[in-house]
């Protein structure tokens, strides 16, 4: 359970976050369409006993306000500092997956004094970094096609169907809009960096170790698997906890690292 529930007023909209544990702050962003717990339910409890987690809901997800306009990463770091204002946090370890991910990096880019290291899991920075037929799915895709639990999620916190045809048409408009991370902007990355993927994810390994050779410090782990399967995401197949535990090792021992 949460050790403290809340809201937090940034850039114009009421954002929704939950804290756990106590230690070093730890922020969880989690991914496209997505809840706090549909990202990160089964690593929670595993990350918790040794972290403060600072766990978020962004624009128009689960129980966070929308703003009449589209969403974007730059827009999302901008909200997730300002909530870390008002938290009274001035740095912290930052960890985001899919959408989330490439938020955790914009962050480092537009305010680099508040993170300490980041893990970027299964980041999609370039177009080419995907299969094709990636794109052809996504620009046929209807909320039809949303995975079930995300819906299920949505609606539990937020029981709006107009809401959650929104957020779909958002995120959907969102990805096939994709802009390149530059790889000028990839090299200005100055916190340590470590990126996660699956050998079958949406990004292809070519892409995450093509990315890790511009950040300047940049680990790089790839795990079996497809999209946040690694860490249980909720559409991921269950396998149990211990390829979860494995995963949470791996990150602990690169967020204890001393900084370089």
């Amino acid at each position: 359970m949460p050790i403290q529930t809340g809201y937090s007023e940034v850039n114009g909209i009421k954002m929704y976050y939950e804290i756990y544990g106590k230690g070093a702050p730890l922020v969880l962003i989690h991914g496209g369409g997505s809840t706090i717990q549909t990202s990160f339910g089964r690593i929670i409890p595993l990350l918790a006993p040794h972290r403060q987690l600072i766990c978020v809901e962004l624009q128009a997800h689960g129980r966070t306000g929308d703003r009449n306009t589209a969403l974007s990463f730059e827009q999302d770091a901008d909200d997730v500092a300002a909530l870390l204002g008002n938290l009274n946090i001035s740095k912290a370890d930052i960890f985001g997956f899919s959408n989330g991910g490439n938020t955790a990096l914009q962050i480092a880019l537009r305010h680099p004094a508040l993170c300490k290291r980041i893990v970027a899991g299964s980041v999609l920075l370039k177009r080419n970094g995907t299969l094709p037929q990636f794109w052809e799915f996504m620009k046929n895709g209807t909320l039809e096609q949303m995975p079930q639990p995300y819906k299920d999620a949505f609606l539990k916190l937020t029981p709006d169907s107009t809401k959650l045809l929104t957020l779909f048409q958002k995120c959907k408009d969102r990805v096939l809009h994709l802009t390149d991370v530059s790889d000028d902007a990839l090299r200005f990355v100055q916190a340590p960096v470590l990126l996660v993927n699956g050998d079958a994810d949406v990004a292809t390994p070519e892409h995450v170790i093509a990315i890790s050779r511009l950040i300047p410090h940049c680990s790089l782990a790839i795990l079996p698997g497809g999209h946040g399967e690694y860490m249980g995401e909720i559409t991921a197949p269950q396998k149990g906890q211990t390829p979860y535990k494995s995963f949470v090792l791996l990150i602990e021992q690169f967020l204890d690292k001393e900084k370089r």
